[in-house]
């Protein structure tokens, strides 16, 4: 069974070598997404919650493509640049995210200037 990779014009083409998500049988893994507007390449918004908010749409946009959704979600991880954001990401990630929570890590890291958050995400299709 080989690997298929997952694109779509509605989340942001990689910059480097990668997929925006590989699926292999009924597993997902979706890339790591940031807060760029497909269409332009541009950040969108200033603070975490604007950020985490498109984030999510890229996120949602690989999904799609994949015919998934992010009820097919198992595993989130949450990287943020700042400790400190940490409250205000659980905020708008509470509103993004309902039924049974996927399971979920977060850590801190460096990012690309502009950049507070980025998320990647494990999908099982066809249960």
């Amino acid at each position: 069974m080989g690997k298929t990779a997952i694109t779509t014009e509605n989340a942001p083409t990689p910059i480097a070598s990668f997929s925006q998500g590989v699926r292999k049988g009924n597993l997902l893994q979706v890339a790591g997404q940031v807060a760029f507007d497909a269409a332009t390449g541009a950040i969108v918004g200033d603070t975490v919650t604007e950020q985490t908010k498109q984030t999510f749409v890229n996120l949602n946009a690989v999904l799609e493509a994949a015919g998934s959704s992010f009820d097919d979600v198992l595993m989130v991880r949450v990287y943020l640049t700042d400790v400190d954001h940490f409250a205000e990401f659980n905020k708008v990630y509470d509103t993004l995210v309902s039924g049974v929570f996927p399971a979920r890590t977060t850590v801190y890291v460096g990012l690309p200037a502009g950049l507070l958050v980025e998320i990647d995400v494990l999908a099982v299709l066809g249960d």
